[in-house]
């Protein structure tokens, strides 16, 4: 099986079918298909074969999706990175990889002139997507993601009661690609079900609600910041009626909050349905659909086809209603870190569980609500952020000695990334310098959106940074020191 075969499917039984969408793309199935063999035909004649590493620093554009299937018939593992990272950190992800090629444009995708190639047969376990990610046990590193655990993952999102994606479906693809949420639910499910997929390059929310009202878009998939923005609209550029179309919608990636949960229903007649997944998981593991009444924080029951546990500090189940730490087993699973069995061995039990650091609740039902983050991960926009990557950036700084970071809650991207940092002797570095500093090496969503020159870092007695004793930045003194710009995303 390969994962490009699953989803191309619909071009076999009805290449004119819609497979693309947007203000300027319209490509039906059977030409998606004949643009994915033919970018294999030219990889496959550059040398590129099953196991290569192939990255694709592209938009959410038809050039991305050309790009993954090509890739993926081939043989060749996919590398989606962000086409908006500082090239410091590109380097460091192209480094840590090792690609065979790098597709960075249209051109880069376009076979012209070679043999189209069909699909490799791949096995299950055979590698299929390496996807960047805070991860649950350490600074950024590479998800192995196998052709097995994709599909899987997809089928277990298709046969959830309530969802039936069907090819008289319009996806809205607006979830960036580089992303497994956007990878694998905006776009994975959509193809497999043999839906269109609405492609959104760039998230503007009058923008995108025109494009759902144009395509008559049916299922969503969003992170709770989307939909902020859409309520953060005047009626007059988000009438009631925006979103008539919808019959699913989904927030995923980060909490959803009260008041965006109950303003999505109360203006716009939407219900959303709150979801839990990780990169690790490929990357959805529960889901409100077809559950219980729907608030804030009720990341619903598992998919069909996972175990889930909730397990105590001895690795005990918990009872229903106390807290424990999510564990899932299932073929969705991933295969550990690129290169870095120590952390692999950290988050995959030898019989298969996946610990992911991320405390829930049960109710009798079944039902999850997620309440508290075991690791120190920092969420923006539905992006993972380790604290330690910022940190050593930081520190990289020459008028830097020592720096943390950590969270702080925001009502825009549910967090941002808040920094505190020692000066080295004799210097008083000016926090927006850091800034622009750390806006060099990194994400835009990794910079601190506040910075605080303080004397020293709390520490327990064996010298970890005490994280929930840092400074509050909100008080008179981080403003006073400090600089908060709040735009991190």
């Amino acid at each position: 099986m390969n994962l490009a075969s699953l989803l191309l499917r619909t071009a076999e039984e009805s290449p004119d079918a819609p497979a693309l969408l947007g203000s300027s793309v319209a490509v039906t199935y059977g030409e998606l298909a004949e643009r994915g063999a033919l970018l294999a035909g030219r990889l496959a004649d550059g040398g590129v074969g099953p196991g290569d590493r192939v990255a694709l620093v592209l938009g959410n554009d038809d050039a991305f999706v050309v790009g993954y299937l090509g890739v993926l018939s081939v043989g060749a593992v996919a590398v989606p990175l962000n086409p908006a990272s500082p090239a410091p950190e590109l380097d460091r992800e192209l480094a840590a990889v090792s690609p065979s090629a790098v597709l960075r444009d249209a051109s880069d995708t376009d076979g012209s002139g070679h043999t189209p190639r069909a699909s490799v047969e791949r096995a299950d376990s055979d590698l299929a997507a390496l996807l960047f990610t805070s991860g649950t046990a350490g600074a950024p590193r590479a998800a192995m993601l196998t052709h097995g655990n994709l599909a899987a993952n997809i089928g277990q999102v298709l046969s959830q009661s309530g969802v039936s994606l069907e090819r008289g479906d319009v996806g809205f693809g607006a979830l960036p690609f580089f992303h497994v949420f956007g990878l694998n639910v905006a776009l994975g499910v959509a193809l497999a079900a043999g839906a269109p997929v609405v492609l959104v390059p760039a998230f503007d929310p009058a923008g995108a609600l025109e494009l759902i009202r144009r395509f008559r878009v049916t299922v969503l998939a969003g992170v709770p910041t989307m939909y902020a923005a859409w309520l953060a609209l005047a009626p007059a550029d988000a009438p009631a009626d925006s979103f008539a179309t919808v019959r699913v919608a989904t927030s995923g990636a980060a909490p959803l909050t009260p008041e965006v949960l109950d303003g999505m229903r109360e203006r716009f007649g939407v219900e959303l349905h709150e979801g839990y997944g990780l990169t690790e998981a490929s990357p959805s593991v529960t889901s409100s659909i077809g559950g219980p009444a729907r608030r804030a924080g009720l990341i619903g029951r598992p998919l069909p086809g996972l175990e889930v546990r909730l397990v105590d500090v001895d690795g005990g189940d918990v009872a229903v209603g106390d807290p424990g730490e999510i564990w899932v087993r299932g073929p969705n699973v991933f295969a550990g870190y690129w290169n870095d069995p120590d952390a692999t061995r950290q988050v995959l039990t030898d019989d298969g569980w996946l610990v992911t650091g991320d405390v829930a609740v049960a109710d009798e039902e079944g039902s999850l609500e997620l309440v508290d983050r075991v690791k120190d991960l920092v969420i923006v926009s539905g992006f993972n952020v380790f604290p330690a990557e910022v940190e050593e950036v930081l520190r990289e700084h020459p008028e830097v000695a020592d720096a943390a970071v950590a969270g702080r809650s925001d009502p825009r991207t549910g967090e941002v990334v808040a920094a505190w940092v020692v000066a080295e002797p004799g210097c008083r570095p000016e926090p927006e310098a850091l800034r622009s500093w750390a806006g060099s090496r990194l994400a835009r969503y990794k910079v601190p959106a506040s910075v605080e020159i303080v004397d020293a870092l709390p520490r327990t007695p064996v010298g970890k940074v005490l994280r929930r004793a840092l400074p509050d930045d909100d008080s008179s003194e981080g403003r006073r020191r400090g600089l908060d710009t709040r735009n991190p995303a």
